[in-house]
């Protein structure tokens, strides 16, 4: 085994440091190499430990969360998996954090997780393990990444079912990837369905955000909603996402039916529903994250004719999910992030974008 994963803890409370101090030196290769109870001391401790990752509280006195994470991004970057609370402002402000660059989140421990300690464990070990892996480049003072789009005008409510589908999957760094893809797309943009991993609570704020960043409608899917184009339908955290067929309509269906890859929301239980109901009136992406999830359904949407892309290496954050399509011959092009989109709807107009074939 080579060097162990370096980890500071940076968190004002004294029983967050220690608990996940002691949970993440369970790891034989991980070490916590010190703590911090604010960013000023956070900082000294960077220059003196060397630290590979760092996990960050998002909200902390003298200076918050957000404040220290920009800097660090622009004199010091590094990967850094946030630590949130299950709150609306949390949700929020993690979100943000994961613009500026931060690899990941956790939500902060529960101190009656009792029995379900073992699992939070695994979780927050794996992405530390993911996040160290990460080559965190530096961001420029502004996050300007590409034309950003206005906000959505206000237009009167009308029902226009969408003849085509866009599905897409994600995972780690993916709601930076989706919020990329969403940007490019226009508002009369066939219908879009998503399912990013993510738990509940923050499914809902990072809808809400990507709302208000697009030029397109975008929401929680709620069951039963019809889709419609320019419309974009996230799977809420902790419940399935499937795309059903309602005469010549097609409708969102939410379901709380058991993980699939220990996931739910699941990109494979999308994916096959889309396959099912949509077919060739559909197009599909698999995007950055950590394991498997969504490479079989692309496969078998690729095998239907479809056209499929994942990801390319270089611009994800994590080669996981897109890598394993690509490794199944799942993918009809590879692409880099900014070239998605305009794949993507080229394929749903009925033009052959182009791309590197798989």
């Amino acid at each position: 085994m080579g060097r162990p994963i370096r980890v500071l803890v940076i968190d004002d409370s004294a029983l967050v440091r220690k608990l996940l101090s002691e949970l993440l030196a369970a790891a034989p290769d991980i070490d916590v190499v010190g703590t911090a109870q604010d960013p000023y001391v956070a900082r000294e401790r960077i220059k003196a430990l060397d630290p590979d990752v760092l996990t960050l509280d998002v909200e902390m006195p003298r200076m918050d969360g957000l404040t220290f994470l920009r800097n660090l991004m622009r004199l010091h970057p590094m990967p850094v998996v946030m630590v949130s609370s299950l709150t609306e402002r949390g949700a929020e402000v993690t979100l943000q954090a994961l613009e500026l660059g931060a690899v990941d989140f956790v939500c902060k421990p529960a101190l009656d997780l009792s029995g379900r300690l073992q699992d939070y464990a695994d979780e927050l070990i794996a992405k530390i393990r993911v996040a160290a892996r990460v080559h965190v480049r530096a961001r420029p003072r502004t996050l300007s990444t590409g034309v950003v789009a206005p906000p959505p005008p206000s237009r009167p409510r009308h029902y226009r079912t969408t003849d085509r589908i866009i599905a897409i999957g994600a995972s780690t760094g993916g709601t930076e990837a989706i919020h990329q893809v969403l940007m490019r797309l226009p508002p009369d943009a066939p219908g879009v369905a998503i399912v990013q991993h993510i738990p509940p609570g923050f499914s809902a704020a990072f809808a809400e955000r990507m709302n208000r960043q697009t030029g397109l409608v975008v929401k929680e899917a709620a069951e039963g909603d019809r889709m419609m184009p320019g419309h974009v339908y996230i799977a809420p955290g902790d419940r399935h996402l499937q795309l059903a067929r309602d005469g010549a309509r097609y409708v969102c269906r939410i379901n709380d039916q058991s993980p699939v890859n220990l996931h739910r929301p699941s990109v494979d239980v999308l994916f096959d529903s889309v396959a099912r109901a949509a077919g060739t009136n559909a197009c599909a992406a698999l995007l950055t994250g950590m394991g498997a999830d969504g490479a079989a359904g692309l496969k078998r949407l690729h095998e239907l004719g479809v056209y499929t892309v994942a990801q390319d290496e270089a611009s994800s954050v994590v080669w996981g999910m897109p890598g394993e399509a690509v490794k199944r011959g799942a993918a009809s092009a590879v692409l880099p992030l900014p070239s998605i989109a305009d794949a993507l709807l080229k394929a749903a107009r009925g033009r052959a974008p182009g791309g590197r074939s798989h």
